[in-house]
């Protein structure tokens, strides 16, 4: 988990990369019309917005559920299969997470738990 300075070093670095591409748009695009401005400070909002975030999830401390969760079908303890990558759409747009997978030898079931 990182710290606070290192959280904000990350945020900070994911918008100045957003607003790069802002400076750029203004800078290749002559006398746009308002449309087309909302567009593209909606579509900067929206990433800014995931940035945050899949950054708020990857430093909660819930990272790995010890001992293993139920399986849900059978019952017996899922094992631990390591992190693994997600995307998941909420209301600020896609979110790709790493969450920890579980699974079950017996049914053959995986499983990301919710956080």
């Amino acid at each position: 988990m990182r710290n606070r300075v290192e959280r904000k070093a990350k945020l900070m670095e994911k918008a100045e990369e957003e607003i790069e591409k802002l400076l750029d748009w203004m800078e290749e695009t002559e006398a746009p019309d308002l449309s087309s401005i909302e567009d593209i400070v909606l579509k900067l909002r929206k990433r800014i917005g995931e940035g945050m975030t899949e950054e708020v999830i990857e430093n909660q401390e819930s990272v790995r559920m010890v001992p293993g969760p139920a399986c849900p079908e059978c019952k017996e303890e899922m094992h631990y299969k390591g992190m693994k990558g997600k995307s998941v759409s909420s209301e600020v747009g896609e979110v790709n997470l790493n969450r920890g997978y579980y699974y079950c030898d017996s049914c053959r079931r995986g499983l990301f738990p919710p956080r």
